[in-house]
């Protein structure tokens, strides 16, 4: 079995592919009897529920890049809070659909705020709560927003040197990291892309069996 704690972030641009990953990796753990807890971010809660209509629905009134980031943060403050320190006390391992570094690839690198204060910002709202493992999906934005059905939201919908931007500020950060962040191409098949996650978590030596 795992540790006491067990933190795992999935992350990337829009279109990656990362849901998908976490999902199949909730049901590998789950079939094999480990206690597991899917969640995201933003939106898990009533309260982040309705941070997440506000960051994700198209307003007439432009969103304030600063007023956009102190959303994303009241709801990871909520977050931490209420679901993700509760879970990891009890036991159970977390899979988290973004964290901390997408607000640093969106609102720091794509909005150009100071990265440096949004890792501070991260740092008082989530305790200092760090996850044990992030597997970074990367693609091109022009792959990722082909995958996209439907409409697209006021994130997705935001200019492609934006999207740009977020992946070169996800690479970044993976360079910064490499203990803790794990870069995995996600142009390539899901079930190609869910075995290269998995080795990487048996190679770590996450599980006895999975």
């Amino acid at each position: 079995m795992t540790s006491n704690r067990c933190f795992l972030t999935f992350e990337g641009i829009e279109g990656c592919g990362k849901t998908t990953q976490m999902n199949h990796l909730f049901r590998a753990l789950s079939a094999k009897g480990y206690s597991v807890l899917t969640t995201l971010e933003p939106g898990e809660g009533p309260i982040g529920r309705r941070i997440r209509e506000d960051l994700l629905t198209h307003h007439a009134e432009p969103l304030d890049p600063v007023a956009e980031l102190m959303l994303y943060l009241a709801d990871r403050a909520q977050h931490v809070s209420r679901v993700l320190t509760p879970a990891l006390k009890e036991g159970r391992i977390v899979l988290c659909d973004r964290y901390t570094d997408s607000t640093l690839a969106y609102q720091g690198y794509g909005r150009g705020i100071d990265p440096a204060m949004i890792v501070d910002l991260n740092a008082f709202v989530t305790r200092r709560l760090t996850p044990d493992l992030t597997f970074l999906f990367d693609c091109p934005p022009e792959v990722g927003l082909r995958r996209i059905r439907g409409d697209l939201d006021r994130m997705e919908s935001q200019d492609l040197g934006f999207h740009r931007r977020v992946r070169e500020g996800y690479l970044t950060l993976a360079e910064k990291a490499p203990e803790r962040i794990v870069v995995i191409d996600a142009t390539r098949p899901e079930e190609t892309v869910f075995r290269e996650m998995l080795a990487v978590l048996k190679m770590r030596g996450f599980f006895e069996e999975i």
